[in-house]
């Protein structure tokens, strides 16, 4: 039996403290916030996507980064271990549109209750609001080892073991400092590059704040660096007064992020993606038709939403007190081919404050990906955001936690 020390509450701490003292270690965690999972309460818009019902092996298509060094992790404790684990544990789900996965009560309150219900159980020791300042170690060099922490108050804890699970920089608020980017640092880890992500997008237009608040829904978003595509969704996505949001956008930021540093890339929408551009035409002579003798300023109520429709009248080149009946084939098709790719610049992303999650972290090289242990340093493991893993929405984030996290706590010798 091993004295094990988790430093952070969160998903990837309370999974790799249960999974440890279920295998019969002696534990403690440390949170630093006044209750344990603050970062898991908010996510889902509160209801807390636990993680994704898709087939094992199509897990790690929503994987950004270093998703071979995650298999490991994944199959030891795979999204159906972590459903069953929740349901043995008395917690309904029920799986939504996307393979969405929530407690039936859609309230992620629940499922924090749940994993603080396993803690006791375990009899896991929790200290709240209990900052750890540092890492301690013994030995030199190759021989050295992490056997506990000193708390922001001086007092110190050691044990055997310490698993870093403090989160990322993303919701600064839920606590994330990037405590655990210095432990790593101060250990001699690589932190790779880090960067906001599944955050919104900034844009150049000056018409895109007239669409604050429309959300637009079955729309296909493409990013594209030159003519070269980076990322392709289909969904829901929102205007803002800076840019673009919403779920389809999200998950374009974890792929676009890196090239955004350095160059302004394209968004692309296709506003009717169920139609060919054969068969949008044909719709278009439909609704001319039905319009010919309106302006066409007015004509345009059964293809867009309302506040669509000026900023669509704006950048067709077609007057818009022109009656439809006057609109030529040529502008028509040039009209059609607006709906199919309504185009903006992208000049940057929102900051961390916005960020669901961290890209970037703690260099997955440096870390044995069955154990989640650093390889230099014995007795200091790793698990969650704070490694260099992220994923698009959808509940992937919150499993990678969860296998590392267990990865972390059955890894201990």
């Amino acid at each position: 039996m091993s004295k094990v020390i988790v430093v952070g509450g969160g998903a990837a701490g309370m999974m790799a403290a249960i999974t440890a003292a279920g295998a019969g270690h002696l534990v403690e965690l440390f949170e630093r916030n006044e209750k344990l999972g603050k970062k898991i309460y908010i996510t889902g818009k509160g209801r807390c996507n636990v993680t994704n019902a898709c087939d094992a092996e199509d897990f790690f298509a929503g994987v950004v980064s270093n998703p071979k060094f995650l298999y490991s992790a994944f199959y030891g404790f795979t999204n159906r271990d972590m459903m069953a684990f929740l349901e043995k544990a008395g917690l309904p789900l029920k799986t939504e549109r996307g393979n969405r996965v929530f407690p039936v009560s859609d309230k992620s309150s629940d499922v924090i209750r749940t994993l603080t219900g396993e803690l006791e159980r375990l009899e896991v020791k929790v200290h709240l609001r209990s900052r750890v300042r540092e890492l301690l170690y013994v030995g030199e060099k190759e021989e050295r080892c992490c056997v506990g922490v000193r708390l922001e108050n001086g007092q110190s804890c050691v044990g055997d073991a310490v698993i870093v699970a403090t989160g990322g920089l993303s919701y600064p608020t839920t606590g994330s400092d990037g405590d655990g980017f210095r432990f790593a640092q101060e250990a001699g880890l690589k932190v790779t590059e880090l960067s906001p992500a599944l955050v919104p997008f900034e844009t150049a237009e000056s018409w895109v704040p007239e669409l604050q608040g429309l959300s637009l829904k079955n729309v296909q978003v493409t990013i594209l660096d030159g003519k070269k595509k980076v990322y392709q969704e289909f969904g829901e996505m929102l205007f803002t007064h800076f840019g673009v949001s919403g779920p389809a956008v999200l998950s374009g930021s974890s792929r676009a992020a890196k090239l955004l540093r350095k160059r302004p890339l394209t968004l692309e929408i296709d506003l009717k993606p169920a139609l060919t551009a054969e068969q949008l035409d044909a719709r278009l002579l439909r609704e001319f038709e039905e319009n010919r003798n309106r302006q066409f300023k007015n004509s345009l109520g059964g293809l867009f939403p309302a506040k669509l429709i000026p900023v669509a009248v704006a950048l067709s080149g077609v007057e818009p007190e022109r009656e439809v009946n006057s609109i030529s084939r040529e502008e028509r098709l040039r009209f059609r081919d607006w709906i199919k790719h309504f185009r903006m610049t992208l000049t940057g992303l929102r900051g961390y404050p916005e960020a669901i999650v961290t890209q970037g972290g703690v260099s997955v090289k440096e870390i044995n990906p069955a154990t989640m242990e650093a390889k230099q340093v014995r007795g200091l493991y790793f698990a969650g955001e704070v490694l260099d893993l992220d994923a698009y929405t959808g509940g992937y984030n919150l499993q990678i936690a969860w296998s590392t996290g267990h990865a972390a706590g059955a890894g201990l010798e």
